[in-house]
């Protein structure tokens, strides 16, 4: 029987590496202003300034809220079908810090709306992409951008191969623990930053939150209302349908964590903006108690179809919460103990999850060229691991080699697609401004 290894050589000769470095746009590609406004259908009207607002910020802004526009433009292009669970929307910025179960920090993807079975390069690609542009963000030499983009695609390919080649077992439990990666850090900045963001989130707690998001009215704590961007509507007043809400939730949970879960009782639900992708789908935040007054912060979201699923497969999950959670909990080392799903009025499909359970979220705009190559390497070791257990890690290491053929390739690609953002948020402010969106 033909090996895995050689079978990704032989993948060579359908979708040659080189050509992973082309791209062009499909000739029925429609305009920018039409691709934005299809990912806005059935949004809260009310917040799609807000969402325009946040991706009118710089071309790296836009290009978080536009992974379906990738999608469509990766899918017009050779690639090679080696399926893995791949995150969806996969930039710099949804890489991250959190807590454990076990309460360790680690880092690792946190963002998984857009999460199907899809080719591993899609994810690299797009993850390539997002380091040239934070670089162009940061006014760094364009020499330095592809500089990224190649050194994320190195650390991707040589730990696919490394990771190939380990027990399956030891790789499900691998973790990257951030209090090792600062220790090993060569840079000292990035090692510093690394120190100040575990410092901070080993203080956040729930009851921190408590006192900084809500208010106390007459001895009851309550959301306060931030408007744009945190508020209470008429439709979030129906504790009866919310109490429904969480009971679906509750049997999405492991039995003892659902044991936990039932010990807290529905306080308040507000409405809250979050991203740029995400903004104007229906995002809560529960506020919980216990019978010691102790609080416990739910993020509730509405989860679509993946932007993917029209250019490979639907999901196998015919609830799209559950395609969120199914996805998380493949890619991720540890994902929360409250990740779950349930349905809301109207058939809506959502996921729930901790609010800022102990999150590090990257300061990427503060990173000079020094950070953001060891964030380069970081990131495409944690994304070979995600791959390499949900996916053919042997095909993906006999297709990718030992030489540096494929990293030149997805580089080039990387800096022609940033190119290609940068005339496609042009074309954004022109219809912003125009008022055609």
């Amino acid at each position: 029987m033909i090996s895995h290894l050689k079978q990704g050589k032989e993948l060579r000769q359908q979708v040659g590496r080189k050509t992973q470095g082309e791209f062009r746009t499909a000739h029925s590609r429609p305009s920018v202003a039409d691709m934005v406004k299809a990912s806005e259908h059935d949004r809260l009207p009310e917040l799609i300034p807000v969402r325009h607002q946040r991706m009118a910020v710089s071309p790296f802004s836009f290009y978080r809220g536009t992974a379906g526009i990738m999608a469509l433009d990766l899918s017009s292009l050779p690639y090679t079908n080696i399926q893995v669970q791949a995150i969806g929307d996969c930039h710099l910025m949804n890489f991250g810090g959190f807590a454990t179960p076990e309460r360790t920090l680690v880092f690792d993807a946190n963002d998984f709306d857009e999460t199907l079975p899809a080719p591993w390069e899609w994810d690299l690609k797009r993850l390539a992409t997002s380091f040239v542009l934070a670089g162009r963000n940061n006014q760094l030499k364009e020499a330095n951008n592809e500089e990224l983009a190649f050194t994320l695609v190195q650390s991707y390919r040589r730990h696919i191969i490394e990771f190939e080649q380990m027990s399956l077992l030891d790789l499900w439990y691998m973790k990257f623990d951030i209090q090792s990666i600062a220790e090993k850090s060569k840079s000292i900045e990035l090692k510093q930053m690394l120190d100040a963001a575990m410092n901070k989130a080993q203080k956040e707690s729930n009851e921190k939150i408590l006192y900084k998001t809500t208010r106390n009215v007459s001895g009851n704590f309550e959301i306060a209302d931030q408007p744009p961007l945190i508020y209470h509507e008429t439709v979030t007043d129906d504790k009866t349908q919310w109490v429904q809400f969480l009971n679906f939730y509750s049997q999405t949970l492991q039995t003892d964590r659902r044991s936990l879960f039932n010990q807290y009782t529905l306080m308040d639900v507000a409405l809250k903006v979050v991203g740029v992708g995400s903004v104007g789908t229906r995002c809560y935040v529960l506020m919980m108690m216990n019978h010691k007054e102790e609080p416990l912060f739910l993020q509730v979201k509405e989860a679509k179809e993946s932007v993917l699923e029209q250019y490979i497969a639907k999901s196998i999950y015919a609830h799209s919460g559950q395609r969120v959670v199914e996805g998380q909990r493949l890619v991720q080392a540890a994902s929360d103990i409250f990740i779950g799903w349930s349905t809301g009025t109207g058939g809506r499909y959502f996921y729930l999850r901790q609010l800022r359970d102990r999150k590090i979220a990257p300061a990427v705009d503060e990173f000079d060229r020094e950070v953001l190559i060891a964030y380069a390497k970081l990131c495409g070791r944690m994304l070979a691991r995600a791959h390499a257990k949900t996916g053919n890690a042997s095909l993906m290491s006999g297709y990718m080699g030992k030489s540096e053929m494929l990293d030149e390739a997805i580089s080039r690609f990387a800096v022609a697609y940033a190119n290609q953002t940068e005339k496609d948020y042009e074309e954004f402010i022109k219809a912003v401004k125009a008022g055609i969106i």
